[in-house]
């Protein structure tokens, strides 16, 4: 394989795993502010969504 080639596997394979990355964290903070407005949307008479 070409030295080319080797380096641009290796950096779509880090870009990759940074991108999950960054997806997970993103779910995990869509969850955490999903669970803020569960928790505080019936004290502050905001809509519910059920």
């Amino acid at each position: 394989m070409d030295i080319v080639a080797i380096v641009m596997v290796a950096l779509g394979l880090y870009l990759a795993f940074k991108l999950v990355g960054f997806l997970l964290k993103s779910a995990m903070w869509l969850l955490v502010l999903a669970g803020l407005y569960y928790l505080i949307a019936p004290l502050a008479g905001w809509p519910v969504p059920w």
